[in-house]
């Protein structure tokens, strides 16, 4: 006969089994559900470059963003398209609708033909870098000409040209690690450029002066001065009346002012014109004469030339 308690324990030992299947059922229940569900890790890219990760079971693009509290303004497009499901890389670009215009322009301007989406689809934030590059300032060339109407002519280099140097600061952006737009933000100049002078001067030949001693009643020694020119003004001679260091009235067309190697009252022949030496200069030394002119603007426009010049006996 069997007991009470016996009863009993067999009792519990049933309620027992039972609560245990139910529980196995239940979790199997759980990891076939589960097993349906696909949990997608997904990256969503704002317009400003901010990049974000969220898990989400969803695949319509409008449904994760709302998810995530992330709503379109106006001016910005997203790639998929809302109405969109989520492709294989499981990533969301928003992007400025500015942004879509330059790539559109660029790819427009290659003659490549695609598609909005594909041009988004490899779009990458704008990067903007600070750079600074040295860039050299070419010299230009001055050409004066000396030749007094010869037409028989020759180029001689008065000074030597050099380049200058300066330091630009540019801003520039760059997409696709390849450059878009380049602004000036400051220039400074580190070396001024030196600018090269070409004088253009009659063509003196031995022959030529030859003849020319032969043919005048001239029989000096002909050499080649540096020819400048002057007026009565005080920024040429310090003074204002005309009066030269020999005592005379200084005349255009007469009056040259040499150094100490020629007396007053000397007449020169200097490029095929005679002039009669009546001034002195502090500045006029040498193999170095200056022609008087009426004017200052005259004597600036004279500039200055290399030529013959021989004494009158």
């Amino acid at each position: 006969m069997i007991s009470k308690n016996n009863k009993d324990r067999a009792s519990i030992s049933i309620t027992k089994i039972i609560g245990v299947s139910l529980i196995i059922i239940l979790m199997l229940g759980v990891t076939v559900m589960a097993t349906d569900i696909n949990i997608r890790t997904v990256e969503i890219t704002m317009s400003n470059g901010y990049q974000m990760t969220v898990l989400t079971t969803k695949t319509n693009v409008e449904e994760i963003l709302e998810d995530n509290n992330i709503i379109l303004e106006d001016d910005e497009r997203v790639t998929p398209d809302l109405n969109e499901e989520l492709n294989e890389s499981n990533k969301i670009v928003i992007t400025n609708k500015s942004v879509q215009e330059v790539q559109i322009a660029k790819i427009s301007e290659s003659g490549v033909e695609t598609t909005l989406d594909e041009i988004l689809k490899s779009y990458s934030p704008i990067i903007e870098k600070i750079v600074i590059e040295q860039e050299i300032i070419p010299y230009e060339t001055i050409t004066k000409d000396a030749s007094a109407g010869a037409t028989d002519t020759k180029n001689k280099v008065i000074q030597k040209g050099e380049d200058g140097l300066k330091e630009v600061t540019y801003k520039i952006k760059y997409q696709n690690d390849e450059e878009i737009e380049r602004t000036v933000l400051s220039e400074n100049i580190i070396k001024e450029p030196v600018d090269r002078i070409v004088q253009v001067q009659k063509n003196v030949t031995t022959r030529s002066i030859s003849s020319r001693t032969s043919s005048t009643s001239t029989s000096g020694t002909t050499k080649i001065f540096k020819v400048t020119a002057y007026c009565s003004c005080a920024l040429c001679c310090g003074k204002t009346n005309g009066i030269t260091a020999s005592g005379t009235h200084a005349t255009a067309g007469r009056t040259v002012a040499t150094s100490s190697q020629f007396a007053f009252g000397t007449k020169l022949n200097i490029g095929g014109s005679t002039y009669v030496v009546e001034d002195r200069g502090g500045a006029i030394q040498g193999n170095r004469i200056d022609i008087y002119m009426n004017s200052h603007a005259e004597a600036l426009a004279w500039g200055v030339r290399y030529l013959p010049v021989e004494v009158v006996k």
